[in-house]
């Protein structure tokens, strides 16, 4: 079989059949076909669409899962956590060691695996339309997933690397000879036009069938390209999209695709899967025959209860629940070393605590939202078998982005009801502050309510302070607030006691360099050099 571009990397380019717990993904793996002989029928470009949403974990935890983990801890709401084993890859970025080679080593597998995704995308987009379906809203359904899927895959990159190259057919090795990466202006512009075309020939979400739930849906590509703009500060184009989700402004008549489940203890609760909050998840499946479900909720558990314990929420995440009254999603977001009633799990209780031992832990805290009650672990538990679905955007932060788009707009009235409307549901007073005041809050709010599910780390490096530098410059470094709260102020008996892992972390933050992280450099080095470097990396 020819070899194609994955990327920068060489791999074979049709994998086909991969699984899910939906009933479209519910495929054995199948083998590598020639693409020559490939795509004659609707079933042939079908299978190929399953293929593209394979990447978006990559089936375990090291591909995707791993990366979106490191991203966590770079942030004040996460340690390393785990103090008995080596950190390896987490170490340059939670550390921000500056060493150019081990960061882009640890960023190496997410780069790739973006890329093969990317690279089935191209395959359908560029193939599909070749074929004669029976149905041409069917053709177009699927080229439309493809481009939706395409569009979150250089999403993910360029919020976590800028610009990077644009690849959008398929090329041969010798055809990347003297890439370059492309602006993040230019990115993002590619980015806007996937998710415009996906929005114009996805069903929603509620005109799909039960088999084919899991599916990219135009509410979530329009929440998607919302972010988008989000992220770049274009506020008026964010705006419509946002009204069109929450039935705001001209579409006030309206009924929303999607609304806040009734209680936030559903929220990331795995017979909740698919639930009418969310617009968008990685789907999973607890049949051990094909490992189709999730090993994340592993990678984050406690090493007193069969878990790895990289990633522990910090005492200082714990105090901004504390500090704004926030007891409900507090609860359900971090889980603390000998609590005696665990939600969901009676296995704990007086006479048996749950256990985050001090001398092997960083933070007498793990991660609530990925937790597995006993009863319904999978056996082995320790494998991609777990069916809780990885939330990638909710209708909270769809209610939070039109709370931040409105308040920048000057549109206040508007900005305190969604913010609100979020605040509500946890048994939190409305909030009636303007201007600055207001913004803070709803920062505040997507802290709380989006704690540990990965868009920290991107609000901190885009938020701009009154002084025009990003949150992230205020947090990190040698005298950033929380940097001086865990070395000088916090009396948290485990944090302060095991310096297994330092309490100075993100002292050696700098700027820009650390607003970005490093390119793996065997992407530059196999581009001979044409892809170039983020700033201050050597």
């Amino acid at each position: 079989m020819k070899k194609y571009i994955i990327g920068l990397t060489l791999a074979s380019a049709l994998t086909m059949g991969m699984t899910s717990c939906s009933d479209f993904l519910d495929e054995p793996i199948r083998g590598q076909q020639d693409m020559a002989n490939y795509f004659t029928t609707e079933e042939e470009c079908a299978k190929q669409i399953t293929g593209c949403y394979n990447f978006l974990d990559g089936r375990d935890w090291w591909q995707i899962y791993k990366f979106y983990n490191m991203c966590n801890m770079v942030t004040d709401d996460e340690w390393m956590g785990n103090t008995t084993q080596d950190p390896g890859d987490y170490r340059p970025a939670a550390q921000f060691t500056g060493n150019t080679i081990d960061l882009g080593n640890a960023c190496q597998n997410f780069w790739q695996y973006r890329y093969k995704g990317i690279t089935q995308c191209n395959i359908a987009i560029n193939k599909i339309p070749q074929v004669t379906f029976n149905d041409e809203k069917y053709q177009k359904r699927l080229i439309a997933e493809a481009k939706f899927l395409r569009g979150f895959y250089y999403f993910d990159l360029v919020k976590n690397f800028g610009g990077v190259p644009l690849t959008l057919s398929l090329k041969m090795p010798s055809e990347v000879q003297g890439i370059t990466r492309a602006t993040t202006e230019e990115t993002y512009a590619q980015i806007e036009q996937d998710f415009k075309d996906a929005i114009a020939d996805l069903p929603k979400k509620s005109e799909y069938s039960d088999a084919d739930m899991g599916r990219a849906t135009s509410g979530a590509a329009k929440g998607f390209l919302a972010k988008a703009y989000l992220y770049q500060g274009k506020y008026q184009e964010a705006e419509p999209l946002l009204q069109e989700l929450t039935c705001r402004g001209a579409y006030a008549n309206g009924t929303p695709e999607y609304k806040l489940m009734d209680d936030f203890s559903k929220v990331w609760n795995l017979d909740y899967n698919n639930g009418e909050e969310s617009l968008f998840e990685i789907q999973t499946s607890n049949d051990t025959q094909y490992s189709l479900g999730e090993r994340y909720s592993v990678v984050v558990g406690s090493r007193d209860d069969s878990g790895w314990s990289w990633g522990l929420p910090t005492s200082d995440l714990e105090n901004a629940f504390i500090k704004a009254g926030d007891a409900v999603r507090l609860k359900y977001t971090i889980l603390h070393d000998g609590q005696t009633a665990v939600p969901g799990d009676d296995t704990w209780n007086e006479d048996n605590p749950y256990p985050i031992s001090a001398s092997k832990h960083k933070s007498g805290r793990c991660n609530m939202k990925l937790y597995i009650p006993v009863a319904k672990r999978p056996s082995p538990y320790d494998a991609a078998h777990n069916s809780l679905n990885i939330r990638l955007l909710r209708y909270a932060e769809v209610l939070l982005m039109y709370a931040e788009v409105e308040n920048a707009l000057n549109k206040d009235t508007e900005a305190q009801w969604a913010l609100n409307e979020v605040r509500h549901r946890v048994g939190l007073s409305s909030v009636t502050s303007t201007g600055k005041t207001l913004r803070d809050a709803i920062r505040t709010e997507r802290r709380l309510e989006l704690a540990l599910e990965g868009t920290r780390l991107d609000d901190i490096r885009r938020w701009k302070m009154d002084d025009g530098k990003t949150m992230m410059e205020h947090l990190m470094g040698p005298n950033g607030t929380f940097v001086k709260y865990n070395t000088q102020e916090s009396t948290d008996p485990y944090e302060t006691t095991n310096q297994q892992e330092n309490s100075n972390k993100g002292i050696n933050f700098q700027a820009p360099r650390d607003l970005l992280f490093a390119i793996p450099n065997s992407e530059i080095t196999m581009s001979n050099g044409t892809i170039k470097q983020n700033v201050g990396y050597q």
